[in-house]
């Protein structure tokens, strides 16, 4: 019976001894957390293992997060893929409908926001100038040369080609009137004032032709034959052409120079400014000038800024990566810690196996008292 009392004594102190160590080895693998002195002497074994190799912890931490944590692989299978580039697509697609596209803002408000103001004055401005300087260019040009020089010469050829119609009109017009009433009148007046003004010699005509209707008839039968004539459209004809001829050769000046230039100036100025309305037209929200914005964008723009953008990151992710020097930042962070919070780190994550090892000491100093137990006994009988 002494024996196995013994035998139990033993493995009682041996369990406590094997239990009490490993603890003491685990807290001393944080506590304490700084160095412990007697005077200039400092206590050996402080601080604890972790925060005396707490740079080396750091370095490592961050060469673990960079080496096999973050690597580029692992943002690529992460981010880089169809479902992220859809989702992108899709929020992007969104934000952009609701935040320009069919927003009510107008374009004078989307100026503002840019740093534009009194748009529609300055656009006012610049187009009257322009008109201006438009209207006095055109003036120099028309007035600077000859009709010829001046007007384009496919009008001028245009213009030519309708001289023989101008003539038939003329020589037809001519035959209507000599036919009308109007023109018996004229030429009876013509003639009458004709005869009168030859005295006697007019008299003695008048009375060999008698009443002056029959001498009207004979007039308008000759001057009928006489616009009927070819020679007479030949001779027209020419006379039209002669005229033009010397028409292409008169300055602009003399034809142009009377015109109101100014008044035509201020009349298109006003014109154009209202028909062009800018403070109106800026005061419309995108979607009045783009209905279809939404549906074009969604179509043409959003998937190709996507995947150029997802091209670009991945061509750029190892070279982004190690500028960021994150094992530098995870170095950094690690150093910031209070001890303490990485103890907390640390044994949040293993505070069961570490028990578990508290216990397998225990468990093991137990075993080993039974084994020095059995010696002691074993021995003591021989």
């Amino acid at each position: 019976m002494d024996f196995l009392w013994v035998l139990l004594f033993m493995a009682v102190i041996g369990a406590v001894i094997g239990g009490f160590t490993n603890h003491l080895a685990i807290k001393m693998l944080f506590r304490p957390h700084t160095a412990k002195y007697i005077g200039n002497w400092r206590v050996p074994f402080t601080p604890g293992l972790i925060p005396k190799r707490r740079d080396e912890l750091a370095v490592q931490l961050g060469r673990t997060v960079t080496n096999y944590l973050l690597t580029p692989d692992t943002f690529r299978k992460r981010l880089l893929t169809p479902e992220m580039a859809a989702k992108a697509e899709q929020f992007i697609q969104s934000r952009l409908e609701k935040e320009v596209l069919h927003s009510e803002r107008t374009l004078t408000q989307w100026l503002e926001l840019a740093g534009v103001s009194d748009l529609d004055v300055t656009v006012e401005r610049r187009a009257g100038e322009l008109i201006d300087s438009k209207i006095l260019a055109a003036k120099a040009a028309m007035l600077s040369g000859t009709v010829e020089e001046t007007v384009p010469e496919k009008w001028l050829l245009q213009a030519e080609a309708h001289i023989p119609t101008v003539t038939s009109y003329v020589l037809a017009k001519g035959d209507q009137f000599v036919d009308s009433f109007e023109g018996k009148v004229m030429f009876q007046r013509l003639i009458t004032d004709f005869l009168e003004s030859k005295g006697t010699l007019g008299g003695m005509v008048k009375m060999f032709f008698g009443d002056s209707n029959s001498l009207v008839e004979k007039v308008q039968r000759e001057a009928k034959k006489f616009i009927a004539a070819p020679g007479t459209t030949e001779l027209i004809e020419k006379m039209l052409q002669t005229e033009w001829d010397k028409l292409k050769q008169r300055p602009m000046e003399e034809l142009a120079g009377g015109f109101d230039w100014d008044g035509l100036g201020n009349s298109l100025r006003t014109y154009l400014l209202k028909e062009l309305d800018v403070k109106n037209r800026l005061e419309q929200p995108l979607v009045h000038y783009w209905p279809t914005g939404a549906e074009w964008t969604a179509t043409h723009l959003t998937p190709q800024v996507v995947e150029f953008a997802f091209a670009q990151a991945e061509k750029q992710l190892e070279h982004s990566l190690k500028r960021l020097k994150l094992d530098q930042i995870v170095k950094e962070q690690v150093d910031t810690f209070p001890v303490a919070v990485l103890e907390d780190l640390v044994l949040g994550i293993s505070k069961r196996e570490f028990k578990m090892i508290t216990v397998l000491g225990a468990a093991l100093g137990g075993m080993i008292g039974i084994v020095q137990g059995l010696i002691v006994y074993f021995t003591n009988l021989t």
